[in-house]
């Protein structure tokens, strides 16, 4: 996966995330079903940028940025913000 694609699938993710919120404003509470999609898509949004922030720093560092793969969403999601 290149630079690119990572970040057209960001797009796509925020994307989405905003309809939802924008859903679950309007009624002025989301179903549970939307609280879920949220934390995935939140999840996802995640994984791309770490994704994309290491394949940065591979190239920064002479490194090899295709050698660089998804992290597991709980390793990702332990990262301090």
């Amino acid at each position: 996966m290149d630079d690119r694609t990572i970040l057209n699938r960001i797009t796509e993710l925020v994307d989405e995330e905003h309809r939802l919120r924008s859903a679950a404003q309007a009624k002025e509470s989301g179903t549970d079903d939307e609280r879920d999609r949220l934390r995935e898509l939140e999840e996802s949004l995640d994984q791309c940028w770490d994704l994309l922030r290491r394949r940065r720093a591979a190239r920064q560092t002479h490194g090899d940025p295709e050698a660089q793969g998804v992290r597991q969403k709980p390793a990702v999601e332990r990262y301090l913000q």
